[in-house]
């Protein structure tokens, strides 16, 4: 389970670092992923925004792979995926 909270703390600190090796050196509890933006399936709602970065939930529930969760009960790590520049 991810706490909003924690999503809220994740945030703050992917603003000073968004590499997922710092991310793992700061909640050592946490899974964490990265890609970008657009290689997420719109059927996936961010859950938390900052600057540069959404936050999608990630769980290993199924013991065999990770995968994608609306469901922060369920979720076990977090994926950051950097915004892409329109321009």
């Amino acid at each position: 389970m991810i706490t909003p909270t924690q999503l809220a703390h994740v945030g703050e600190a992917a603003l000073l670092d968004a590499r997922a090796a710092s991310l793992r050196q700061r909640f050592p509890k946490l899974h964490f992923t990265e890609c970008s933006e657009d290689d997420i399936s719109p059927r996936y709602k961010a859950a938390f925004t900052v600057d540069g970065y959404d936050l999608y939930l990630i769980t290993g529930a199924s013991g065999h792979c990770l995968e994608l969760t609306n469901d922060a009960g369920s979720a076990t790590g977090i994926l950051i995926a950097s915004k892409v520049d329109d321009e």
